[in-house]
């Protein structure tokens, strides 16, 4: 299948990252940003930036102001996060799902945090009923 933009650079649609790493290894913050720029490759959007967030206990803190000023910038189609829980503890991220919103953006997670419950599929076992009659006398 081919990519629907042509394979020349493009000037959006823009994206920013977010991540929340608290006490994160330099190889976990490389891992996440690859996932971030990955995602953003295969769904033919341009990543601008990756806000790090290194913790605090407000949901205004300085990572995250940054984004929500850069999220005013015209053209800016949305903010990408490796999973829900990146928007930090459950008081801060509630409130931050509804501010990023309010800036006319989306908010895209790569991995939801929910997975689908999924039934396998059932195995077609021959039962003596379904087998075919034999007509034997005796």
């Amino acid at each position: 299948m081919e990519p629907l933009t042509e394979h020349r650079p493009i000037n959006g649609p823009v994206v920013y990252g977010f991540l929340r790493l608290l006490k994160s290894s330099a190889a976990r913050q490389t891992a996440l940003t690859g996932t971030l720029a990955e995602y953003c490759r295969s769904h033919e959007l341009v990543l601008g930036a990756i806000f790090i967030d290194r913790g605090g206990n407000s949901a205004h803190g300085a990572a995250f102001t940054g984004l929500l000023d850069v999220l005013d910038l015209p053209d800016v189609y949305g903010v990408v996060l490796p999973a829900a829980s990146h928007l930090g503890p459950k008081s801060i991220a509630a409130e931050r799902q509804r501010e990023i919103p309010r800036s006319g953006v989306r908010l895209m997670v790569v991995r939801d945090s929910k997975p689908s419950r999924r039934t396998p599929p059932r195995s077609r076992r021959r039962t003596p009923s379904s087998a075919p009659a034999l007509d034997a006398e005796t």
